[in-house]
């Protein structure tokens, strides 16, 4: 018989340990990034505004529409990438966008020249970034039911209306 039985045991009973300890520890970790995440985005909100807008503007002069000027919403849906784990910040915004030549259909007596979208924030280790990407056309709910086969929404931090 096997003279180093209580050795594979030993290797048994720490591998099961492993599975049972892995995934809580696992799990914890993710809610305290995201404890961090989450206050760091407070606190850094201003300077990410400041910089969408500016990169937001950069980017539209290139394209047919070009921005004049954003309003964000107090509301922060928190996502997370389902492939990479990356954690997003998606804040609503109104964009005043003027359109270069005539819009289609007489579309600018309906609208004006304000358009709806989600501004979207990354986590980069310890800090928020952005590139001035909006997702136009979809309020945050709408950008997480249309993209749910590839994000999972964390936390939707409503503002406290006074």
């Amino acid at each position: 018989m096997f003279e180093g039985w209580w050795i594979l045991l030993g290797v048994g009973v720490v591998l099961a340990i492993f599975v049972f300890v892995w995934r809580p520890m696992r799990a914890a970790a993710r809610e305290a990034r995201f404890v961090r995440a989450r206050r760091r985005f407070h606190t850094q909100r201003e300077r990410l505004e400041a910089k969408f807008v500016q990169l937001a503007t950069m980017n539209s002069q290139s394209l047919s529409t070009r921005w004049d000027d954003c309003d964000f919403d107090d509301d922060v849906a928190y996502v997370r990438n389902r492939g990479t784990g990356e954690l997003w910040a998606f804040v609503a915004v109104t964009v005043a966008a003027d359109e270069a030549g005539d819009p289609p259909y007489g579309l600018s007596e309906v609208i004006g020249n304000l358009r709806a979208g989600t501004a979207v924030f990354r986590f980069d280790r310890d800090h928020w970034e952005t590139e001035g990407r909006a997702i136009l056309n979809l309020s945050p709910s709408e950008a997480i039911r249309f993209y749910q086969n590839d994000i999972e929404i964390i936390e939707h931090e409503m503002a406290r209306r006074v």
